[in-house]
């Protein structure tokens, strides 16, 4: 990696193929997939449906810039909608660029309707928003914005779960609300119903914007299709990505017509978003997860893997203290530095990922059975018993 920018620290393994919910290193040894590459590979890896059209599509036309008519994007964009609140879609290549034109989308609405004084987003301690300035900003964590000059500016950061730090933030020139469901990066952390509930009552009440980051909670995760719905409230704005793709680069800023109202020709754009070969995977992805019994059975395995780790932080105390998360994005707050914990796993064929608060996240792809919470279970066991081991 001697030429790579270093702003990565990989593991010292190297997988070269993967199969459903395992991958396999260079050696051949199997490891359970619990990152499924940050919840993106929903559908694991070399599902069938997404392989076809993958192939029946490369075969055929992968890219031609949006100056020409992308028939698949209206195909998409009209699943997508007929499944959610929506009404428009703006096709990107990362979740990143999808809240980025979520924020675009916010501001210009407010602009357009003749409010332009109306700028600044509300976002809340502990967010992951990608890479951007403009998301780096959102998110607001300093080990993301150091080094870098001011800040951009129009973001008002809030406790996380604090209706009345919202309401107390809201002034003549905010535009929307900002929030993830569930923060992901930020350590597991699942909004209330209630909360999500009052958000919306609160942007109803002050004309704002309300917009979800559904980027990692979204599409499946938690047992529906979006985790929104869990609080039977809907947004005026929401980004998708990760799982949209199941590991192909594929982003989606979704809006109500009103939200999207300001966004005209000229104003966002994208050279390689909405391209064909994104275009027809988009499409193989939501033929799987809303096909029917798909996303009851992720819930009903979701329903064996809870109790299953808390039935781990009763027995082992002294490594695991707390189950966070809903559905299949869970996590385990550790009490051994949580990246020890990471490398021990995978050492013991378990591939999990790091999040704040010290949290491991547990993200498998949506497929996954019995046998595999089973075999996770056993590795988590097996991986505290040794810590204990170390311990005492």
């Amino acid at each position: 990696m001697a030429h790579m920018m270093q702003t990565y620290h990989p593991l010292p393994v190297i997988f070269e193929r993967g199969e459903g919910a395992y991958l396999f290193d260079a050696g051949g040894r199997r490891y359970l997939d619990f990152a499924a590459g940050i919840a993106t590979s929903a559908l694991g890896h070399g599902h069938p449906k997404l392989r076809q059209a993958l192939f029946e599509q490369g075969a055929k036309l992968w890219h031609l810039s949006n100056f020409f008519t992308i028939p698949g994007q209206e195909q998409l964009a009209a699943r997508l909608c007929s499944v959610s609140f929506a009404e428009r879609a703006f096709f990107t290549n990362s979740g990143a660029e999808a809240v980025e034109c979520g924020i675009k989308t916010m501001r210009k609405y407010f602009s357009h309707t003749g409010q332009p004084e109306r700028w600044r987003i509300i976002t809340f301690v502990n967010a992951f928003h990608g890479r951007t300035l403009a998301d780096c900003a959102a998110s607001g964590q300093a080990k993301m914005l150091q080094g870098f000059g001011p800040p951009m500016p129009g973001f008002d950061q809030v406790p996380f779960g604090d209706i009345d730090a919202v309401a107390a933030a809201i002034g003549n020139e905010t535009a929307g609300i900002l929030i993830e469901p569930i923060q992901g990066e930020g350590g597991i952390n699942a909004a209330s119903l209630d909360f999500l509930r009052q958000l919306r009552q609160l942007a109803d009440r002050h004309g704002l914007l309300l917009f979800f980051d559904e980027i990692q909670c979204g599409l499946g995760r938690t047992g529906k299709l979006f985790a929104h719905e869990w609080a039977g409230v809907t947004p005026d704005v929401m980004a998708l990505a990760k799982g949209l793709g199941s590991g192909f680069p594929l982003g989606a800023c979704l809006a109500t017509e009103r939200a999207a109202g300001g966004m005209t020709y000229g104003t966002h754009g994208s050279t390689g978003g909405g391209n064909p070969l994104a275009m027809a995977i988009g499409q193989a992805v939501l033929e799987v997860l809303l096909a029917p019994g798909f996303l009851a059975e992720v819930e009903r395995v979701a329903g064996l893997l809870r109790p299953g780790l808390e039935r781990l932080v009763q027995s082992q105390p002294e490594v695991f203290s707390a189950v966070r998360g809903t559905g299949l994005m869970l996590g385990l707050v550790c009490r051994p530095a949580n990246l020890q914990v990471v490398e021990r796993l995978l050492a013991n064929g378990l591939v999990t990922v790091p999040a704040g608060q010290n949290v491991i996240r547990l993200l498998p792809p949506l497929i996954i059975g019995d046998a595999e919470v089973a075999l996770a279970l056993d590795v988590l066991q097996q991986t505290g018993l040794e810590f204990r081991a170390v311990a005492a």
